[in-house]
């Protein structure tokens, strides 16, 4: 099982503040964190430095480092995939590890790695449609496969209303894995989580673009993050005036089953990549979900967006016409390599930018990827990884230097 990475939470109220006031002047640099290793805490105490020389002049700061961070779609295990893990478990209980097992070396060999939780946790057996639910082993499996954070924002995540919240972010403080976008307090609600990757602070924002029209509880307005333009860039200045080096955010958006971006993703990727504090970007990465079926990648104003990921584990899916589609079996695993700028203050740079295609063999209830480089049995699934490539390389990210990872 791969190592947890122990992270922190910081308040946004407070730390908005002080971006704000700070954006009148541009601070002096300063140098970057020095890197930590995966699996330390962020606070870590430090060890009795022996003199770097006979002078008496203190050592050199260590260079910050890089890191590649991974990210995949939703996580929507519906009723026969809920019966697998049972299989799985022997009959008792629920094991979704041997269904990500496939992806497991992927995932755990990146400094950070992000996913979505689509349902809310509950005591048992899938509920099916219209609200649904999942066992909380989920996030047992989730952890096992290296995750670190997963968006919880999403048109379900009031489906079961604050007890669903509440049970699925205790599941995912068990497992280890942070989460951003929904809450149980207003206390957090209004943190950012934030964490280490190579020698960056990395902050994961999330947001969605409705709650399938269930009301926010009066007195937990703040339950669920909304997709809001205005409030997203405030969240990400407030991050980055906590220390982000890295702002990521996860939004889930976009038309079910429609290949192209529709007006909303455009829209509010073009106005959030382009805002800007002292020169440097407030965003330097979105993560799109909700769609059920691979979706562009793009660079917009210099910033990759990735309008939707596929879900990277769901039953089998039918469209809005009932008609089964087997496009929502595949999906894909972006992968970004961020390395530090030359002085303290910059922008973390991509430097590579890579996706992996995957597919879930249904009757197996296991997932694979798709490139014949990782997975030996690759090559059966040859038109479903054609078609993936098309679909995400649609918007010209291969002159911008995106590639299928090797």
């Amino acid at each position: 099982m791969t190592t947890r990475r122990r992270q922190t939470t910081v308040a946004l109220a407070a730390v908005l503040i002080a971006a704000t006031a700070g954006c009148q002047a541009q601070k002096p640099p300063t140098a970057a964190p020095a890197p930590v290793p995966k699996g330390m805490p962020t606070q870590m105490p430090m060890p009795t430095a022996m003199p770097a020389q006979q002078s008496g002049y203190p050592a050199a700061p260590a260079p910050a480092s890089g890191f590649t961070l991974v990210a995949s779609g939703d996580v929507l295990p519906h009723g026969s995939l809920i019966e697998r893990a049972n299989a799985d478990a022997g009959g008792n209980g629920y094991d979704f590890r041997p269904m990500l097992a496939g992806v497991q070396p992927v995932v755990s060999g990146a400094d950070l790695a992000i996913c979505h939780v689509g349902m809310v946790y509950g005591a048992g057996d899938d509920t099916g449609f219209p609200a649904f639910m999942t066992p909380p082993e989920v996030a047992e499996g989730l952890a096992a496969t290296g995750y670190d954070s997963c968006s919880t924002a999403s048109n379900h995540a009031l489906d079961d209303g604050a007890a669903g919240i509440q049970r699925t972010l205790d599941a995912l403080d068990s497992a280890g894995v942070r989460h951003a976008g929904s809450a149980r307090t207003e206390e957090e609600a209004t943190s950012v989580t934030m964490m280490n990757a190579g020698g960056a602070k990395v902050a994961h924002l999330a947001y969605t673009y409705d709650t399938n029209g269930i009301p926010l509880p009066p007195e937990q307005l703040w339950a669920v993050n909304p997709i809001d333009p205005d409030r997203i860039v405030a969240d990400a200045k407030a991050a980055r005036g906590a220390g982000a080096d890295v702002v990521v955010v996860s939004l889930h958006w976009g038309t079910e089953w429609q290949e192209e971006p529709d007006e909303q993703q455009l829209q509010l990727s073009e106005q959030l990549t382009a805002s800007h504090t002292n020169g440097r970007p407030d965003i330097d990465l979105i993560l799109g979900t909700r769609t059920h079926i691979p979706q562009a990648y793009e660079k917009v104003n210099g910033t990759w967006v990735v309008y939707g990921l596929g879900d990277q584990i769901s039953g089998e899916m039918v469209d809005h016409q009932g008609v089964g589609d087997p496009r929502g079996s595949a999906s894909t695993i972006a992968r970004f390599t961020f390395a530090p700028p030359a002085q303290g203050g910059g922008r973390w740079e991509v430097t590579k930018a890579e996706f992996l295609p995957q597919t879930l063999d249904l009757d197996a209830g296991r997932v694979i990827t798709l490139n014949p480089a990782l997975d030996q049995g690759a090559r059966a699934g040859g038109g479903v990884r054609d078609r993936i490539r098309d679909v995400v390389l649609s918007r010209g990210a291969a002159q911008d230097g995106l590639v299928m990872a090797q």
